[in-house]
């Protein structure tokens, strides 16, 4: 895909834990570099900017595709850095947390071209977080075609938050993993007869994969993968095959979970933080029936995103969790050890951010939240 030339501005600026929205939206791009007495192990480049952004995912060829909450799809040239815009994408409901969410290129992308997205959409009862899939023609002027809904969040509610809707493949390319919120409603994370405040996890088709917890029940409790989930807004798969989310929790009690078969991890009856308003819930405890997170954070750091990194470009961090925090403001790094939470590091970049993702080369790339909107590439310090 080469698109049409866009203009981009050029000026060095610098990054510092106490940046601000004003010098994060002055339209300056360019080089911008860590202060050295941060003593980060990364320097930052920030590449492109954008209004709504809130995920990202790159193609075999290197190329970068975007999201934006208002139903915008950018594809970006590897080369050039030039973007244009993706006819085709779903009608969305841009409120609240809802709109256009997730994307990633299908396990067969190479042959077919199949891309995955998902969003919230209107119907009967409400809104909720659909799935679909649809073919990413780049031949001209790129467009979505055959677009088709493969998956809908069970049952639409009034509201317009906790939609999750974060995707993920298995290793092998045989599954795909959809993260579903609780739409902030609590208790249906504990009834598996819908699929809130649940992990599903589906054939690439979106139907229930042979061989869930609860197949043998049909329905919608079929697709079940791990159930008692708040608001799980990363998901990922590590190099050693293992599943994690990152999941917010209320007022406190953030969490970095290891997703396991047939889990219940609690939601809403035991979580490490506090319900708004100052409720008390129990919190984790062993014996207690429920899978406790293997990292918590009180106060909230709200995590946004996750990835678990395999990359060349820092070796020392293959294996590590990372998350972006949005109240946090910060990148954080979780040392991952036999599925085990060691040190943590955090690094305040002074704005939200919205994704995280690796590179085709090793480096980490990320995504700010609406406000500031920059697109940064992470590459070793010199």
């Amino acid at each position: 895909m080469k698109s049409a030339p866009l203009a981009l501005a050029a000026l060095v600026v610098a990054l510092t834990a106490g940046c601000s929205a004003d010098s994060a939206s002055s339209g300056a791009l360019g080089p911008v570099t860590a202060a050295d007495d941060e003593g980060w192990p990364f320097a930052v480049e920030e590449v492109d900017r954008f209004d709504e952004p809130w995920a990202m995912a790159f193609l075999p060829d290197g190329d970068l595709l975007l999201t934006e909450r208002t139903g915008t799809l950018h594809l970006r040239d590897a080369d050039t850095g030039e973007r244009v815009e993706v006819a085709g994408t779903p009608e969305v409901v841009d409120a609240g947390q809802g709109g256009l969410g997730d994307v990633l290129p299908g396990p067969t992308y190479a042959e077919d071209g199949l891309v995955y997205l998902s969003w919230a959409e209107a119907g009967d009862g409400g809104v909720g977080a659909a799935v679909g899939r649809a073919r990413l023609e780049t031949g001209g002027a790129p467009a979505l075609t055959d677009l088709e809904v493969i998956w809908r969040q069970t049952p639409k509610t009034d509201g317009d938050g906790h939609f999750s809707h974060r995707l993920a493949f298995s290793p092998d390319g045989e599954h795909l993993f959809v993260s579903s919120g609780d739409r902030q409603l609590k208790d249906p994370a504990q009834d598996t007869t819908n699929t809130l405040g649940s992990i599903v996890r589906l054939t690439l088709d979106g139907e229930p994969a042979p061989g869930n917890p609860m197949a043998d029940e049909g329905g919608v409790t079929a697709e079940i993968w791990s159930w008692g989930h708040r608001n799980p807004l990363g998901l990922e798969f590590a190099p050693d095959g293992t599943l994690w989310s990152s999941e917010m929790g209320p007022e406190g009690g953030d969490e970095l979970n290891l997703v396991e078969a047939g889990a219940n991890y609690g939601w809403p009856e035991a979580s490490d933080g506090s319900d708004y308003g100052g409720g008390e819930i129990p919190d984790h405890a062993e014996g207690d029936g429920y899978a406790a997170p293997v990292r918590s954070w009180t106060p909230s750091i709200s995590p946004g995103s996750l990835l678990i990194y395999s990359g060349e470009m820092f070796p020392d961090w293959q294996g590590d969790a990372f998350l972006g925090a949005l109240s946090g403001e910060a990148l954080v790094r979780v040392d991952l050890e036999e599925q085990r939470a060691a040190d943590t590091e955090v690094y305040d970049l002074g704005e939200r951010v919205r994704a995280v993702e690796q590179g085709p080369d090793g480096a980490i790339w990320l995504l700010e939240d609406e406000g500031a909107g920059r697109l940064l590439r992470l590459t070793p310090a010199s």
